[in-house]
């Protein structure tokens, strides 16, 4: 048996510290393959393939170390990138899909976009506890349409501050449903780096960046 022992001890590295145990088990490797060869029985030379076939496999481990590495430098610059691309929003203004904003200084805003034309559409708000706060019917056109509320409720009252959503029924005059989605704009204050990806903060609420449509200059 040829230098088994080291051989065996050959298993798939991650990085760094493996690659100083490589070496030190190549350094050993060496300095067996050397004792023995000093003193081979002439008559029984070693084998010249069994330690070539162990140079390569010390080779292909060696490989594997090095793409490792590269891959784990590949990481951490894309988590960089993405970290520097996550505070580029700070201060600005985005468009993310989504029902629910906040009502502020006596003003929510809604972006909606329908599929078709419709001359009835029903804009329904609720609070956060689902309740109908404010109803409204009105035409929609094809494509954007923006909707204001100014925080008075359906029974003539005034909603406080807080977050609260929109829902669109938006029908043909052979009462079939138009596609309808809602968006909303948040201004970026912060970025919350806790979680496996960056999430864009706006007051307390979180955007990851994968549900970003647009951004704008405050």
């Amino acid at each position: 048996m040829f230098l088994s022992g080291i051989s065996n001890a050959m298993t798939p590295a991650k990085s760094g510290s493996d690659g100083a145990t490589l070496n030190a088990n190549f350094d050993t490797f060496l300095k067996l393959l050397t004792t023995q060869l000093r003193n081979q029985n002439p008559m029984e030379p070693l084998d010249a393939n069994e330690f070539t076939k162990q140079l390569v496999q010390y080779s292909g481990v060696e490989q594997q170390i090095k793409s490792n590495a590269n891959l784990e430098a590949l990481i951490q610059m894309q988590s960089v990138n993405a970290a520097t691309a996550a505070t580029s929003f700070i201060g600005k203004t985005i468009t993310v899909q989504s029902a629910s904003t906040s009502l502020a200084n006596g003003q929510a805003k809604w972006q909606v976009s329908a599929g078709a034309a419709a001359e009835t559409a029903t804009f329904t708000v609720r609070d956060d506890t689902g309740a109908v706060v404010y109803e409204e019917v009105r035409e929609v056109k094809r494509g954007a349409n923006a909707f204001t509320w100014d925080g008075t409720t359906s029974n003539g009252g005034t909603a406080g501050d807080g977050y609260y959503t929109l829902t669109v029924d938006a029908r043909t005059d052979s009462n079939t449903v138009i596609p309808v989605s809602v968006a909303v704009q948040a201004l970026i204050d912060g970025v919350d780096f806790s979680g496996s990806e960056p999430v864009l903060l706006s007051g307390d609420r979180g955007v990851p960046l994968s549900n970003v449509q647009s951004v704008s200059q405050s």
